[in-house]
């Protein structure tokens, strides 16, 4: 089993160049008035940048209210299961090891392919926290790749 991640769920392919400007107009209010709802609520939210606050917009359809509500409680998930920000090699040997998540190049969009092959995953002993942290682990390294994006 193989499978892939994207990080927009929208297609943009076939709109025009006044449509996209137009798109990234409401877009960019919609990330402002989003960080000052979330800003409010959470100050330690400030280190955000206006990508994650994008990806949590369109993954609410814009909805602004609905995408603070989700970010909020993603951001205080994140703030308890990694306490340091990031998750270290150190912390995931186990599943490194098993050589199972890598990153594959990138498609058409420049955006970076993540592989997991579920076929080598063998749980040790514990709970299912080390995996959970190597997916984090794997969508931070996807991220660097991406930074430019």
């Amino acid at each position: 089993m193989m499978m892939m991640m994207s990080s927009d769920n929208m297609d943009y392919s076939k709109e025009t160049q006044e449509e996209s400007l137009e798109r990234n107009e409401i877009e960019k209010t919609k990330i402002s008035l989003m960080r000052r709802l979330v800003e409010r609520q959470d100050p330690s939210s400030e280190e955000v940048d206006d990508l994650t606050f994008r990806r949590f917009l369109r993954a609410r359809d814009l909805d602004v209210e609905k995408a603070s509500a989700m970010f909020l409680k993603y951001h205080k998930w994140k703030q308890n299961f990694v306490p340091n920000g990031s998750v270290s090699p150190s912390e995931v040997t186990h599943e490194i090891e098993q050589n199972k998540m890598f990153l594959q190049g990138s498609d058409k969009n420049g955006r970076p392919i993540s592989v997991l092959l579920a076929a080598r995953h063998f749980q040790h002993k514990g709970s299912g926290e080390e995996f959970k942290r190597t997916l984090l682990f794997q969508f931070q390294k996807s991220n660097y790749a991406n930074s430019d994006f």
